[in-house]
């Protein structure tokens, strides 16, 4: 399935990168998103990470209450890993990773100027390989990844207005 999901942030481009390529950003976006244990690696390209950066994040997350045919795939938690390579300030891939699950996710993430600040736009191609299920389970992990997304975005929404 097709996921788009557009984050606007009231800051410039620059500012909205800074903030993603930092790892105690990265940090308070999973404690915000209450995972039961996180493993942040950010690893800037260039100084500053002027060249872009690698992030890696392994989340242990809880799965109370999905829906019991995905808690049968998943049980009582679920790894997850997200990377994050950005080429530039601009923009880079994005794979999210349930290791020994059926699932994938994988696309984009760029930043654009806009009028009074950034978008912050996430693309992805979610799929879920379970026979005659799958459908409803990509939905559901579209609505997991769009709630996580949205978390981050009113952490980096304070994180911008100097919230730290």
């Amino acid at each position: 399935m097709e996921f788009r999901h557009e984050l606007a942030y009231d800051a410039p481009p620059d500012e909205v990168y800074a903030m993603l390529a930092d790892p105690a950003f990265r940090e308070k976006v999973c404690a915000a998103q209450g995972v039961v244990s996180a493993d942040v690696r950010l690893a800037p390209r260039g100084a500053d990470a002027a060249e872009g950066f690698d992030l890696e994040v392994e989340q242990v997350q809880d799965t109370a209450g999905l829906p019991a045919i995905a808690k049968k795939i998943a049980g009582d938690t679920t790894q997850v890993t997200v990377v994050e390579a950005w080429s530039s300030r601009t923009g880079g891939t994005l794979e999210i990773v349930a290791p020994g699950k059926p699932t994938s996710a994988r696309g984009t993430v760029a930043l654009a100027s806009s009028p009074g600040g950034t978008t912050h736009v996430v693309e992805l191609q979610i799929k879920v390989r379970v026979p005659l299920v799958g459908g409803k389970l990509e939905q559901l992990m579209a609505d997991n990844v769009k709630a996580g997304l949205d978390v981050e975005h009113t952490v980096g929404a304070a994180w911008l207005a100097g919230e730290h």
